[in-house]
């Protein structure tokens, strides 16, 4: 893990070609630090065009694909958090390490002193992300969604948009905290629990819980890969 925003210059895909993904497209042009050159997905055929950008192909084909686009580094656009993680796995492995994650990182995303941040990482324009956060790989703070002082944000866990955490939460793997949610101070969420939208959380969300309402309450655990969204 590394405090560094970006490693500048890359030829990057984006992994998916759904909404989201013109997303992340939008922002990796916008910041200019890596030359986006096609999606690869499973599920459209190769040539299909997307937001101005080609489907080169899918993952099986990445060890050609690399070779013939001449490709360093990707993003996963995949808005669901289990999946996003195992794609991200599948990357590294079909590609023996020669694709490397990039953070995304908005220009319009604020980033304070202190913050540490891991690789493969989404920040949406007007994310805040408060002095000495951390994020590990492949998170996403989505549109004006804020992290204070001191919060945690597992690897593959994800803020959906105007949510907003107090200082030194914990936020664990794979979990999501939906649209407009807040958690006070010192909130901790287990990991892949689902925190939903509109949800006020004041007291701890264990591991593999569903919670909703103000203040946020249990409704149903669920398992890792269950549908959330």
């Amino acid at each position: 893990m590394t405090s560094q925003a970006q490693v500048p210059g890359k030829r990057v895909v984006v992994i998916g070609s759904s909404g989201h993904a013109k997303v992340v497209v939008d922002i990796l042009e916008k910041a200019g630090h890596h030359a986006m050159v096609g999606y690869i997905d499973s599920y459209k055929p190769a040539g299909t065009m997307h937001f101005g950008y080609p489907v080169l192909g899918s993952e099986q084909a990445l060890p050609q694909l690399i070779d013939t686009w001449d490709l360093q580094g990707y993003v996963v656009a995949v808005g669901d958090n289990f999946l996003r993680l195992q794609l991200a796995q599948t990357v590294d492995r079909l590609s023996s390490g020669r694709l490397v994650p990039v953070n995304a990182i908005h220009p319009q995303a604020m980033l304070s002193r202190g913050v540490s941040l891991g690789w493969g990482n989404v920040l949406m324009a007007g994310a805040v992300i408060n002095a000495d956060c951390r994020l590990e790989n492949h998170t996403i703070v989505n549109t004006a969604a804020s992290l204070d002082h001191d919060t945690v944000l597992e690897e593959g866990a994800s803020l959906a948009p105007g949510a907003r955490t107090g200082g030194n939460c914990h936020i664990g793997l794979g979990a999501a905290i939906g649209i407009g949610a807040v958690l006070a101070h010192r909130m901790r969420v287990g990991s892949h629990a689902i925190v939903g939208a509109g949800a006020t959380v004041l007291q701890e969300v264990a591991p593999m819980q569903v919670v909703y309402g103000t203040p946020a309450r249990a409704v149903r655990t669920r398992q890792p890969g269950d549908k959330y969204l």
